[in-house]
């Protein structure tokens, strides 16, 4: 069976609550409905077993019979023999019956009373018969108790008359002849006892029955909080230590409490965490190792570098008067050493960042003095249009802001197509640099990767173009200013980098 659509939206203490006072109330109302309808039954039956043994040893007093044929006064006295204070009764014979005895200090009110029975009422009365009367002094004998009575059984059955119950007793009087067989009178004798003290009785047990139940459920509520405190506390723990773990503390441990299921939990979770903290420190030991390794090549090919860069600068300038062959080779080492000399320098940059010893040098610039600068040196102050907002000013390191610029204006100009343009745009807490190109922009796909370190989108352009780490640089520095670079297509097509730089300085030690 399928749990409601609401059952999960609970918290675990919910559901536990809610499961322990189900079980409470279903046991409760079992236990207390199968006792209360057990013990009133037994109320029930030993008041009716009482009444009737009562009313038969009541009825042992008026033999023999003064009559067999009795009028109104011995109805009554019949009547009055088996009635005390705490019940009613009737004599009947024939045509004739006795008037009803009331119980003392009480009237019988007139006529017929309305009564509601486990019997089914009188519907209509029953027709006459002769040598029958119609006995309406209690009004709720039914027919079929007549007939059985008058057949000579005792029957009994119980009702509400009056708004109280009563136990109605109906028997015929026998008479034993002389060769000792008995036969019926025709006389009958009805008998209405209260049940109320019985039902008080029974009024009480139910009222015990819901206090019990009361009090299991209260009790129940108070075990269902014990244990969701038992369970919940390991849980709730277990959660702080996976958020911990998550978030990077690796030396987070739980305390094992005793040697159920939960503290079976609590150890795999310590044995996860440190082998989980021991692959990490494997792999930043390792990581580490490469990047140190990466630093020290570049540093070491720096001096070999320098002099292959000056022996390329002579066969730069020579390249002209050397044969075909000689002077395209000697190109060729010339353009593949600055390369090579490019590599190594952004290599260093990126080991800097990595070692979080790359600075900044802070200087309040005018920004967009800053992007004509970076568009003058470079040479492409035709190839691009500019939007600048005047007079914006910030406290910056122009030389990584340059290194920026550069880099995102060089890539729209050699991978998009025109116009290209700078846009700066300011508020007062930050300054927003967008360069466009109006290409076809870039692939779902390469957009996540835009900013990896040797990611290059074109495969067929690895080897001929860039290092693939100038925008990985470019993020760096702008996360060193505290901002951000990120990239998407821009509605009209074309790639469109977006740079924002604080305009309040950033801590200058921050990396």
């Amino acid at each position: 069976m399928a749990s409601p659509s609401w059952w999960p939206s609970l918290g675990l203490r919910a559901r536990l609550l809610c499961a322990f006072a189900l079980l409470c109330v279903l046991t409760a109302a079992a236990v207390a409905g199968v006792m209360y309808v057990r013990a009133r039954t037994d109320i029930l039956q030993r008041a009716q077993d009482a009444a009737v043994r009562a009313m038969t040893s009541r009825l042992e007093t008026v033999y023999p019979l003064r009559t067999a044929t009795p009028g109104p006064d011995e109805l009554a006295e019949i009547a009055d023999a088996v009635t005390d204070g705490n019940n009613r009764a009737v004599a009947v014979y024939g045509e004739l019956h006795s008037p009803l005895a009331p119980t003392p200090g009480t009237e019988v009110p007139p006529g017929p009373p309305v009564a509601a029975t486990r019997e089914p009422p009188i519907d209509q009365p029953e027709r006459r018969r002769p040598g029958r009367a119609r006995v309406w002094d209690l009004g709720v004998i039914s027919s079929e108790m007549r007939r059985r009575v008058a057949a000579g059984e005792i029957v009994w059955q119980r009702m509400f008359w009056q708004g109280e119950p009563w136990l109605i007793v109906g028997t015929p009087l026998l008479i034993t002849e002389q060769n000792q067989r008995t036969r019926v009178s025709g006389i009958e004798v009805y008998a209405a006892h209260s049940l109320l003290a019985e039902q008080r009785s029974i009024d009480d047990l139910a009222a015990w029955a819901w206090l019990t139940g009361g009090a299991a459920l209260a009790f129940a509520v108070a075990l269902a909080l014990l244990a969701t405190r038992g369970v919940l506390g390991p849980v709730r723990e277990l959660g702080r230590a996976a958020r911990l773990l998550g978030q990077g503390e690796l030396r987070t441990r739980i305390t094992v409490r005793g040697t159920d299921e939960l503290a079976e939990v609590a150890r795999t979770f310590n044995t996860t965490a440190a082998e989980l903290e021991r692959h990490v420190d494997q792999l930043e030991a390792m990581e580490a190792d490469a990047r140190r390794f990466v630093a020290d090549v570049s540093h070491e090919l720096r001096t070999p570098l320098a002099a292959l860069t000056a022996v390329a600068d002579v066969l730069e300038e020579e390249a002209a008067e050397l044969p075909d062959p000689a002077g395209r080779a000697a190109r060729l080492v010339s353009q593949e050493t600055l390369n090579l000399t490019a590599l190594v320098n952004d290599l260093i940059e990126i080991s800097r960042f990595d070692s979080g010893v790359a600075a900044l040098a802070l200087n309040d610039v005018d920004v967009a003095e800053l992007v004509h600068a970076t568009l003058r040196v470079r040479g492409w102050t035709a190839s691009v249009t500019t939007d600048l907002a005047p007079e914006v000013t910030a406290r910056l390191d122009p030389r990584r802001v340059d290194v920026i610029l550069a880099n995102l204006v060089g890539n729209a100009l050699r991978h998009g197509e025109p116009p290209v343009s700078v846009r700066l745009s300011t508020d007062s807490h930050w300054i927003t640099l967008e360069v466009r190109d109006h290409g076809p922009g870039l692939e779902e796909t390469v957009l996540p990767h835009v900013f990896d370190r040797f990611y290059k989108a074109s495969a067929t352009r690895a080897r001929s173009e860039g290092s693939g780490l100038g925008l990985a640089i470019a993020r760096e520095n702008a996360r060193l200013h505290h901002g951000d670079l990120t990239v998407t297509n821009a509605p009209g097509g074309g790639a469109l980098f977006t740079l924002r730089l604080p305009r309040p300085a950033p801590d200058q030690g921050s990396a």
